[in-house]
Parts: structure tokens; C-alpha cells; sequence
């Protein structure tokens, strides 16, 4: 068992317990099938000059392949292109890989559900650059001040009233008041959510009900689905997935999901 960091403690005024996952022992530094065709690439023309349905395949790999990008800065104008374009990226977080759009176009949300499998029904979180943009999406005058810079940049997620004021597109998490938001101590979204100046809707990069991803490797059947995925490499922190607090109502809080944490900001 381990405790919720100090600095989230102090916070909050509270001390819980919880058990984290143990960190995962997958991925490397190859992408399975991909590294295959890169080293093989003589014969797997000889191939297709036999066989037509191994061109087909190899086509959809290769075309993977080229989607396929380091998470650096250098790329980071091409993730917000492709943003504002309406498309669905993959990215790292500081806690799993994830699935992102433009948390105001409608049919870049809805391309999300389809991607992942998941029901309508539930919520997507959205993420921004900075603790100061939170204010453009959600209702933060009721909480004390200095809250949200305690908790983020940081592996948790906070739940606040949408309000009138909110920029967000009414066809985002339909019939619900409240949206879970994300800052990620993590460069590279950080950079692109700044950039694209919108809230990302942002969710884990898996099908729904099937374990999270903690490499591009894990959700490799989903690439094909996306116009880039950006490679942080192995993801440290294990398949937990953010630490989920609900801030909406005043002087009061509470922890609906316990999870990564106990190894954030220590101090």
C-alpha cells in the first residue's frame, strides 16, 4: 500500500491509502512486426512479387510505419497541424499513452469513440497546456487559491463545473454539467495542447476494456487509426491511470479514483 504524495496531501488536507499496479515489465525498443519489415526488406520484395495479399499487409504496416514519430519538440508544429485538422493523434502522458483531438470538433470527439470502442455515454477528460488555461473550459473561483498549482502539472485529474462561460462544445460529454481536466507533467502534449490553443479531448490508447498502454507497442492495432503516433518510449509509471478528484463543489472534495501518484512530487 502505498500513500498519496505529500504534496497532494497537503492539499487537499487529506491522507489516503491505495494500491498502485505494479510497473510493467512490457514493451521495447522494437515495434513486433514493423522492425521485422525494416531489417528484412530484400526479401519481403521477393515476396511481393508472389503473393498479393502480403502486399496488402505490408502496404498497411508500411503505412504505420510512417506515422510513426519520436515525441520530441521537432515534431510538435506537425501533431498541431494535424489537431486543428480535425484528426486523432496517439501521445504520451505522464502516466499512459493516450488518444487526443480537438476537444471542440465534434467529429474528431466522436472519431475517438470509434477508435477506442467505447460507449457515448462516457466522459471524455480534456487536457491543456497550462494550469492558467483551466479557467477557459471549467469553473475554478471557488477554490482556494494556489490549489491547482499544487496539484499540476501532475498525474491527476480534476473535476470542475463546465459553467455558462465555458468554450467547450455542448457535444462534449452531453447532459453533463462537470468535465475532468488534465494539465500532464509531460513536455510534448503540454507544447502541442499550448499550441493548438484548444482544449484536447483526451482518453487511454487501447480499446475499451482492454488493459492501458505504457508503449506504443501496446496499442499498436490502433495506429492504423491515427494520422500520428509520437513514441515517448516506456512509459515509467506502470498502467495506472491518472488520480481522479472532484473539485466542483466548495470547501469539499472527494477521490474518485485512486491512482498514479504515490511517486509524484514528493516533496
Amino acid at each position: 500500500m502505498n500513500t498519496l504524495p505529500a504534496k497532494m496531501a497537503d492539499s487537499l488536507s487529506l491522507i489516503r491509502t491505495f494500491t498502485t499496479f505494479p510497473s510493467s515489465q512490457l514493451g521495447s525498443s522494437n515495434y513486433g512486426i514493423v522492425s521485422f519489415l525494416q531489417r528484412n526488406r530484400g526479401s519481403r520484395v521477393s515476396f511481393l512479387k508472389t503473393n498479393w495479399s502480403l502486399e496488402k499487409c505490408c502496404m498497411r504496416v508500411e503505412n504505420c510505419l510512417q506515422a510513426l514519430r519520436p515525441a520530441s519538440e521537432a515534431f510538435a508544429q506537425e501533431a498541431t497541424d494535424a489537431l486543428k485538422a480535425g484528426k486523432v493523434i496517439a501521445v504520451p502522458t505522464d502516466t499512459l499513452y493516450g488518444l487526443a483531438c480537438d476537444a471542440c470538433s465534434a467529429e474528431a470527439v466522436h472519431r475517438i469513440y470509434e477508435i477506442k470502442g467505447r460507449k457515448l455515454t462516457s466522459p471524455l477528460a480534456i487536457c491543456v497546456g497550462d494550469v492558467s488555461d483551466i479557467t477557459r473550459f471549467a469553473v475554478t473561483d471557488h477554490l482556494p487559491s494556489g490549489l491547482l498549482d499544487s496539484l499540476l502539472p501532475g498525474p491527476v485529474t480534476v473535476v470542475l463545473k463546465r459553467g455558462e462561460s465555458s468554450v467547450l462544445d455542448k457535444s462534449l460529454n452531453p447532459g453533463l454539467d462537470s468535465i475532468g481536466v488534465r494539465v500532464p507533467d509531460a513536455d510534448f502534449i503540454r507544447l502541442i495542447s499550448r499550441r493548438s490553443e484548444t482544449a484536447l479531448a483526451l482518453t487511454s490508447a487501447n480499446l475499451s476494456g482492454q488493459p492501458s498502454s505504457v508503449c506504443v507497442n501496446d496499442f499498436e492495432n490502433l495506429w492504423q487509426h491515427c494520422a500520428y503516433v509520437y513514441d515517448g518510449g516506456v512509459l515509467p509509471a506502470g498502467r495506472a491511470g491518472s488520480t481522479i478528484i472532484d473539485l466542483t463543489e466548495q470547501g469539499t472534495f472527494k477521490i474518485i479514483r485512486a491512482g498514479r501518484g504515490a511517486d509524484y512530487c514528493n516533496t
